[in-house]
């Protein structure tokens, strides 16, 4: 029973990557979440690089220390990763949410992206 469980939690893991897949021109925007902070970052698939990166760990976003990521700071985590795009010359990506629900915290984070010029 436990073996049986632990392989339908990894199909549905690994399900979500088959469909995305970025390229230079049109990177992958991979949207990770924990307890306590949200991730963002573009990812060129064939290359396996990271393009650019932003979070709610980043010191030049946020002063003082942040112990609970919430729906304004997902915001400025967004525009934060849209304005190092427009700087690297990408103006389209591919919205990957994984396993996550496209509300709250991953909804706030992709409309920053949208609001600053990332479209999707």
């Amino acid at each position: 029973m436990k073996k049986l469980i632990s392989n339908k939690l990894f199909e549905k893991k690994s399900h979500p990557l088959k469909k995305y897949f970025g390229t230079k021109i049109k990177p992958r925007l991979s949207v990770a979440k924990s307890n306590n902070h949200i991730y963002a970052q573009l990812i060129d698939d064939i290359k396996g690089i990271s393009l650019c990166f932003s979070s709610t760990l980043k010191k030049s976003l946020f002063e003082k220390k942040i112990y609970k990521a919430t729906k304004i700071e997902a915001f400025f985590v967004g525009q934060d990763l849209a304005n190092q795009a427009k700087l690297k010359g990408i103006h389209f990506a591919v919205f990957d949410k994984g396993t996550n629900r496209y509300h709250g915290l991953i909804k706030s984070l992709a409309e920053g992206a949208r609001k600053n010029g990332l479209q999707f």
